[in-house]
């Protein structure tokens, strides 16, 4: 009865109220307003920082929002971004392992990652050698990812193909007091998570602990990790800010074998596992890391970082590979901001040398057991990196960015066992390069920019390259010339990122399967030096808001990669990798009624055949694969999702290995998706 009588009161006194405003002015006392939001922190920029930085970037680059990856299931590399623009994450039988590229990086990688800098808060991820491991990663803690296609990467020091990728994690400031997520799937899949965050005065924190384990839909492919992720910052001023990063991840992967194209369509989930019997790739990994930002002044910052890294990897397949390594590096970044010719200017230095040494030993392999030791290696990788890139508006909407980036690394090998002098496969290889960069950036309107590049890429080999057969295999680092132009903005109705790229490579890596003796089930690798190459392609994402609260968006891959004049292969296309892909999915997302709730189908399909030897004899099938995604963001407590996938149950090759000439016959290169799988997942914040 109160409340009727208080509403009563206001509805009558709002017509006094607008005569009021319509005679004259009402003075109220004046009211201060003080924000109890903490400043946000010095060494992790917001996501709306993050796209500002991205947008300054004469190139193609990809901001993942992870809050909108986690609508579904958050599991892999492929979960997180295969849906980025540009960016090729297909997942090795639905676990962690991937086939991760840009512009044909790594081309027929699908483990130990290479051509790409993977990092996490700025801070490498990768060994010193250049290859990096995707158990590393817990998508879950990140709060967004970055994504420099290319060259585009040269403000992070990379000089590689494939650019360099940057998950950044929550702080005390972006994340929840607490959080607690859980996942369950098809083949025993569960994944739980739990974060916390906050500020207490001058000090954030913030933490996440992960467990996820499944089956898996092949035989033989159980993954199970564990994973403690976290970072404490503190401000000892206004304009300095210290954090602290830790990091753990215990990783246990049982890894099927591949199989014939017959095997694959009639039964994709068998497994063989050959003479060597079971193949394993079991990880324990630590990363410590400091990272300090100074404002020298309004128009001057200063980074500092160092960080160290030490992982345990007992991996049988052809031999039983037992290695030690221990990585560590430092980072000086300075930025500033002034005027050059009258001109605003901006001008980012670096300095980042790092340095891994490993221990690699050698057995037979014995069901997934250590037998007599056949080999001991020692190896060092050293690396020096500077790089300058300058930011000059020419006019307030054009820019012309120049940059320049050194690389001196060295490769050594020890051998520790041998019997004779020929068997001694101790090498030192050093790597010097100097890659320009020019590009230009028009902002056509405050929402559209168009961009254009053209820049050199240089990267040397990592061990999995020297010494990944059964002995050492020297080669040239891998150089080209990359040529780009596109766009992006955002209207009321469309978001688009688009980017057309022609480059040309020498002494491109590219990887083979050989097979040891009495085990035809899953080969081993060996990697050659290609005389010249050429990479071309179309990255195309976009966001379309639809009639009837419909939101289409997809990520469209055309991949050009061929051979050029080669004397053996002539201009044959180069395999492992889809002439095309597209991701999709059609959300209907409600406004009103069951608000926050959204329903809708989700695409992949790669509509062209692709070989999988260099001689074109035999090839991967197209495919087309849909499913079914639903949720809701009920409140800002509650959310939950239901997911199902390759609902069709089609049989397809999510990846494959490479031969030089299979000759016409169905050999043991595929390795099979996931069939038809359903999720579910709930998150609760406090």
């Amino acid at each position: 009865m109160l409340n009727k009588h208080i509403l009563s009161a206001v509805l009558a006194a709002l017509p006094l109220m607008a005569h009021a405003e319509h005679e004259g002015t009402v003075h109220l006392d004046e009211i201060s307003v003080v924000s109890t939001r903490p400043a946000a922190s010095l060494t992790q920029p917001d996501i709306e920082t993050a796209k500002e930085t991205l947008n300054k970037t004469a190139g193609g680059t990809t901001l993942v929002d992870m809050d909108t990856v986690r609508e579904g299931r958050t599991s892999t590399i492929q979960d997180a971004l295969g849906m980025a623009t540009g960016v090729l994450a297909q997942s090795r039988f639905g676990a962690e392992e991937t086939r991760l590229s840009i512009r044909g990086s790594g081309l027929q990688r699908t483990f130990h990652g290479r051509g790409i800098k993977l990092m996490q808060d700025g801070v490498p991820v990768n060994l010193a050698d250049g290859s990096f491991d995707f158990q590393a990663i817990e998508p879950l803690a990140a709060r967004y990812v970055e994504v420099y296609r290319g060259a585009n990467a040269l403000r992070y020091g990379a000089s590689n193909l494939g650019g360099a990728i940057n998950y950044i994690s929550n702080t005390g400031y972006t994340a929840s007091p607490l959080t607690v997520r859980f996942e369950a799937g098809t083949y025993d899949y569960g994944r739980a998570s739990v974060s916390s965050g906050n500020v207490i005065g001058d000090l954030d924190y913030f933490v996440n602990a992960s467990y996820f384990d499944q089956t898996g839909f092949r035989e033989n492919a159980e993954q199970l990790a564990k994973r403690i992720n976290g970072n404490v910052g503190y401000k000892l001023s206004s304009d300095i800010e210290t954090r602290f990063y830790l990091g753990y991840a215990r990783s246990d992967s049982n890894l099927p074998s591949s199989l014939t194209k017959a095997q694959l369509n009639n039964d994709p989930s068998d497994s063989f596992l050959g003479a060597v019997g079971q193949q394993k790739r079991d990880i324990d990994l630590f990363r410590i890391a400091n990272k300090t930002n100074i404002l020298l002044s309004d128009h001057a910052a200063l980074q500092l970082s160092a960080y160290y890294s030490h992982k345990d990897l007992f991996h049988p397949i052809f031999q039983v590979i037992d290695q030690d390594t221990n990585d560590y590096g430092v980072e000086a970044r300075l930025s500033l901001d002034g005027e050059l010719f009258g001109h605003k200017n901006e001008l980012l230095l670096g300095f980042n040398p790092s340095a891994g040494i490993g221990y690699d030993e050698r057995f037979v392999n014995i069901g997934a057991r250590r037998g007599a030791r056949v080999n001991k290696l020692e190896n060092r990788a050293t690396n020096l990196e500077a790089y300058v890139e300058n930011r000059w508006y020419v006019l307030p909407e054009l820019s012309l960015i120049t940059g320049l980036q050194y690389t001196h690394a060295k490769r050594e090998l020890d051998d520790k066992q041998f019997t004779t002098a020929a068997q001694d496969e101790s090498f030192e290889k050093t790597y010097v390069q100097t890659n320009p960069k020019v590009g230009l950036l028009y902002n056509l309107t405050p929402e559209i920019q168009l961009f254009t590049n053209v820049s050199r890429s240089y990267e040397p080999p990592s061990f999995g390259e020297l010494t990944g057969g059964l002995r050492p295999n020297i080669l040239d680092a891998q150089e080209g010339t990359t040529f780009e132009v596109g766009s992006r903005g955002n209207s009321e109705f469309v978001d688009w990122d688009v980017a057309v790229y022609y480059g040309k490579l020498k002494n491109e890596m590219l990887q083979t399967a050989f097979f040891t003796a009495g085990n035809s089930s899953t080969p081993g690798s060996q990697t050659t030096n290609a005389d010249k190459t050429i990479h071309a392609g179309l990255e195309f994402g976009m966001t379309a808001r639809l009639p009837m609260q419909l939101e289409w968006r997809h990520s469209l891959l055309i991949n050009h990669f061929k051979f050029d004049d080669d004397a053996v292969f002539g201009n044959r296309r180069l395999p492992g990798i889809q002439k095309s892909l597209l991701r999709a999915e059609l959300m209907h997302r409600s406004n009103h009624m069951l608000n926050g709730f959204y329903i809708g189908p989700t695409f992949e399909w790669s509509p062209q055949n692709y070989y999988v030897d260099f001689a074109q004899t035999v090839d991967a099938d197209r495919y087309f694969l849909w499913g079914l995604k639903a949720g809701q963001q009920v409140n800002k407590h509650w959310a939950w999702f239901l997911e199902g996938r390759n609902l069709g149950d089609r049989k397809y090759a999510a990846t494959t290995s490479v031969v030089r000439n299979q000759g016409g016959v169905d050999g043991a290169l595929y390795s099979p998706g996931d069939g038809r799988t359903a999720y579910m997942g709930v998150t609760w914040t406090y």
